[in-house]
């Protein structure tokens, strides 16, 4: 639903029960959107999701594949300081 800015402030409780209840509230001023007003759960749910390192690797398509990675031996040459 759209509010002028006047109207939203003037029913702020009414227009935070309906962003819980219905979703978004757009709040205009001069007949141009200008804002939002958005529940926590709309808000959370339009943030990226951030994996672990751990998430991500338990997720890897390489997990379970058997695929063995091993590590080269070679530490470098000898440096007389």
């Amino acid at each position: 639903m759209n509010w002028q800015l006047q109207e939203a402030r003037d029913k702020f409780s009414q227009v935070f029960e309906e962003a819980q209840r219905s979703g978004p509230q757009v709040i205009t001023v001069g007949g141009e959107e200008a804002a939002i007003l958005l529940s926590m759960d709309d808000y959370r749910r339009l943030l990226p999701h951030q994996e672990t390192l751990a998430e991500f690797l338990m997720n890897s398509p390489l997990r379970g594949s058997g695929i063995e990675i091993e590590r080269d031996q070679d530490f470098g040459r000898d440096v007389d300081l």
